[in-house]
C-alpha cells in the first residue's frame, strides 16, 4: 500500500466522523416545513442523484410537503441574457412591471420559492465552484424582484415564509485544500454572499468531500444520516 493510499484513507475516515458529527448537530427536531428541493446534475446515476433520493425520502417520512426544481430536466437555461440584465437593472429600480420581461420558468420559480419555509440544495462542485446550471439559477432567481428587494441601501428578502437553507454538495477535493487552497468558495459566494447578504442568516452547508475515494460503506452511511436528517 502506497503512502498516498494510506493519506486518503485517513482522510476519509476522518471526514466521515465530521460528516456524522455535522449531520447529527443539525438534525434538531423541527416542526413540518414545507421544502423546495433545488436540483443539478445531468447523470441520473451520480452520487447527487442518490442524495435526491434519500432526501426525499427523509422529508415523506417525516410529514413535510416537497417540492423540487430540476434544472436539467427543466431545461433550465443558465445564461444572463441582455433582456434578463434589463430586467435586472429595471426591478433594482422597483419598476415591478419588468417581471414580465423574465423567461417564463423564471416566474415558475418564483412561486415555488415563496411556497417555501425550507430550501435544499443539492449539486457537485466542479472546478472549485457551482456548476453552470446552478451558478444560473443564482444569477437568474435570485434575483430583485423575485427574492429580494433594496430597502435603504440594503438588499432585504422578499421570501417571507423562506426560514432556512442546506447547501448539500459533493466533491472528490479534501477538505482541507478546499479550504486552506480554494478558499471555501461555496461558504463565500453561496451561503454568505448571496443568502446571508438577502437576510437569510440560518444556512447551512454540508460538504461530502473524496466521493469517489470513499468506500460504499462511507457513502452510504453518508445517505443514511442525510435520510435521517430530513425525516426529523
Amino acid at each position: 500500500m502506497s503512502d498516498k493510499d494510506t493519506s486518503w484513507k485517513a482522510q476519509i475516515k476522518e471526514h466521515k466522523r465530521e460528516i456524522g458529527k455535522s449531520i447529527a448537530l443539525k438534525s434538531a427536531k423541527r416542526t413540518d416545513m414545507k421544502t423546495l428541493i433545488i436540483y443539478t446534475h445531468p447523470h441520473e446515476g451520480s452520487y447527487c442523484s442518490a442524495i435526491l433520493k434519500v432526501v426525499q425520502r427523509g422529508l415523506k417520512k417525516g410529514g413535510h410537503a416537497c417540492k423540487i426544481i430540476n434544472l436539467d430536466k427543466d431545461g433550465f437555461d443558465p445564461v444572463m441574457r441582455t433582456k434578463d440584465l434589463k430586467a435586472f437593472a429595471e426591478l433594482g429600480r422597483g419598476m415591478t412591471e419588468s417581471l414580465m420581461d423574465l423567461d417564463p420558468i423564471v416566474l415558475r420559480y418564483k412561486k415555488k420559492l415563496e411556497w417555501a419555509e425550507r430550501i435544499v440544495m443539492i449539486f457537485p462542485i466542479w472546478w472549485m465552484t457551482l456548476p453552470a446550471m446552478m451558478k444560473g439559477f443564482v444569477d437568474k432567481v435570485i434575483f430583485p424582484g423575485v427574492a429580494y428587494e433594496m430597502e435603504d441601501g440594503r438588499l432585504r428578502s422578499r421570501l417571507r415564509n423562506l426560514r432556512q437553507v442546506t447547501v448539500i454538495t459533493t466533491m472528490n477535493t479534501p477538505a482541507e485544500v478546499y479550504s486552506d487552497i480554494f478558499g471555501n468558495s461555496i461558504e463565500g459566494s453561496l451561503i454568505k454572499g448571496t443568502f446571508n447578504q438577502i437576510g437569510i442568516h440560518d444556512a447551512e452547508w454540508i460538504s461530502l468531500n473524496m466521493v469517489k475515494q470513499a468506500d460504499d460503506n462511507t457513502r452510504a452511511e453518508w445517505l443514511e444520516g442525510l435520510e435521517k436528517k430530513f425525516s426529523d
